[in-house]
């Protein structure tokens, strides 16, 4: 068996005027090697961005991150620091996430209107750590779950994923 190691996260990528926030639970290891969000290689995030918000997957990172937060799109994960053994949330050591600083994130984005969970992890994440100390206004965001980017989320082509995160391409044109 793998031995755990303990992952530290990135920082928000994050603009102002930030209107959907796409949240995943931990980067892989192939995105901390490369110190960039949805690193590897079969990962669909970008392509789907491609699709949703017109940036081109194949700019250099700095500028596919420019150019999402231009979009009005903020990248960050649930969890700021785990044990995991390998990339899999399936990996993670229960009990080990300690959560990023969500609530405080979100109260500087005022123009902020959704929450994308990439995965089903993040979102269970997101609601037992997070929503609970968000204050109960009429103008919280909306939480959306949505089916994983990861390769490990196979039955998921990029088609099938694109009209899932609709949603999100919607919330950018309203």
């Amino acid at each position: 068996m793998m031995e755990a190691t303990t992952c530290i996260g990135f920082p928000a990528q994050v603009s102002p005027q930030c209107r959907v926030l796409v949240l995943g639970s931990m980067p892989g290891v192939a995105s901390l090697q490369a110190a960039q969000y949805y690193a590897h290689p079969r990962n669909r995030f970008w392509p789907l961005m491609q699709r949703l918000c017109g940036v081109d997957a194949t700019l250099a990172y700095p500028v596919r991150i420019a150019a999402l937060n231009a979009a009005g799109v903020g990248l960050w994960d649930v969890i700021g620091r785990c044990e995991r053994r390998g990339s899999l949330d399936a990996s993670i050591v229960r009990g080990s996430e300690v959560p990023n600083a969500l609530p405080a994130l979100m109260a500087g984005l005022p123009r902020l209107q959704a929450i994308a969970c990439n995965g089903g992890t993040a979102h269970q994440l997101f609601m037992a750590r997070i929503a609970p100390a968000l204050p109960a206004t009429d103008g919280a965001p909306v939480v959306w779950s949505l089916p994983s980017t990861s390769p490990a989320n196979a039955a998921w082509p990029l088609p099938r994923l694109q009209a899932a995160w609709q949603p999100l391409a919607d919330a950018l044109q309203g």
